[in-house]
């Protein structure tokens, strides 16, 4: 009877699947200032925890695309496994924080259990809802992104209680979404496969020059968004600072910076079928290049004024995610799809990694200034997608 309702709506369950599942990904994020204040920690800690996450889904990801696992195994077996096994390694977290490098092994271990759960999350949309992926996409999106912000909010509604509690509420809604996924199971449109994917035929996509120019803007966008997201609580601690008010604020500001980028991906969602997934991409990327470069020009500004700027952000900083997996899709080799966007997104996380570990260890020195080692990103981005544009121009000129 359950799994009967849950599949009338089985994009909803989804996305809130994706939710829960995802809010291991930041969780450590979520309570920095707590482990800052207790155990010592500086902002170059909260980088190197947030890359090992990063690393570890990379590594999954690329596991993933060389064996095949994701076409031999059911994909909601495999989503509610490891929403099982990151809830216990996130939870391991709290009895190894204190223990280096046990603490940044279980990290690696969380980022490993996310690349079961937000790729995964994309093939259960296509096999639910094949007619509607663009649209689904995008709230598909938009829910890592609120997934991403979930322990900013977790640490805000716990304030004044032990930082263990909502590191444990992220497990407890990772468990939430595995089980929700395993009701559903796996959709009627995406039959199992005995197929193997080879990490060859991901990278043969990249000799395509339209596929290479997408990838190129992606490359971009993922330099500029983890580290934003990694840098969101120190920004806004400095903006808590200068307005003098409780430091119980931070977590929620940062989640309000961090989910507004819902929004956007929504938005760009409802945009993209009139105005194209390449003017939305191109535009949400020229928008959050434009506030990194800007930033650190404007921290005179009245901090509410920059708590703006900083939504503003976060709503574009996203919103060409979806766009830009759309297009790749498109752009790909018809027999390679799913190994190209495969070793796109392993490459596009990899690139996470300096960008973090830059920003992260030059805040104490720079402040707010290094927002522009993220500048690169959507500059690179936007040329290489100048590039796409430059093809079908020529394209059109032949016929």
């Amino acid at each position: 009877m359950l799994r009967n309702t849950l599949q009338r709506q089985p994009l909803l369950v989804i996305v809130l699947a994706q939710l829960c599942g995802t809010s291991l990904w930041f969780s450590i994020n979520g309570v920095w200032l707590s482990l800052a204040r207790e155990l010592g920690l500086s902002e170059s800690d909260l980088g190197y925890l947030t890359l090992t996450v990063q690393a570890g889904f990379i590594s999954g990801t690329l596991g993933i695309a060389i064996t095949g696992l994701a076409d031999r195994y059911r994909a909601s077996y495999i989503f509610a496994c490891s929403s099982l096994l990151g809830a216990l390694v996130n939870a391991g977290f709290v009895f190894t924080v204190a223990s280096p490098p046990l603490d940044l092994v279980m990290r690696f271990l969380t980022g490993l259990c996310l690349a079961g759960i937000y790729p995964l999350g994309m093939k259960l949309v296509i096999g639910w809802t094949p007619k509607h992926t663009g649209t689904a996409l995008a709230w598909l999106v938009g829910m890592l992104t609120l997934g991403t912000a979930m322990p900013h909010l977790l640490r805000g509604i716990t304030s004044g209680l032990p930082w263990q509690w909502p590191l444990l509420g992220s497990s407890a809604l990772a468990l939430v979404g595995g089980a929700l996924i395993l009701l559903l199971g796996d959709g009627p449109h995406l039959p199992m496969t005995a197929a193997k994917t080879r990490l060859r035929s991901g990278l043969s996509g990249l000799a395509s020059p339209r596929f290479r120019a997408v990838a190129g803007g992606y490359f971009g966008h993922c330099w500029e968004l983890y580290a934003f997201w990694t840098l969101t609580p120190l920004l806004t601690t400095r903006e808590v600072l200068r307005m003098q008010a409780t430091p119980a604020l931070v977590p929620l500001l940062s989640f309000t910076v961090i989910a507004v980028g819902f929004f956007g991906c929504v938005g760009g969602g409802r945009l993209s079928p009139r105005l194209g997934n390449q003017w939305v991409a191109n535009r949400a990327l020229a928008i959050s290049g434009t506030i990194c470069l800007a930033y650190p020009f404007l921290t005179w500004a009245p901090p509410g004024a920059l708590l703006i700027l900083l939504m503003l952000w976060g709503i574009t900083v996203i919103a060409d995610s979806p766009q830009f997996s759309a297009l790749a899709a498109s752009a790909a080799p018809r027999e390679h799809v799913g190994a190209s966007l495969a070793v796109m997104n392993a490459i596009g996380f990899a690139l996470t990694i300096p960008a973090i570990w830059i920003t992260s260890n030059l805040w104490e020195y720079q402040g707010s200034w290094v927002t522009l080692w993220l500048l690169p990103g959507p500059v690179l981005g936007l040329w290489s997608m100048r590039r796409l544009n430059h093809k079908e121009c020529q394209s059109r000129h032949q016929y």
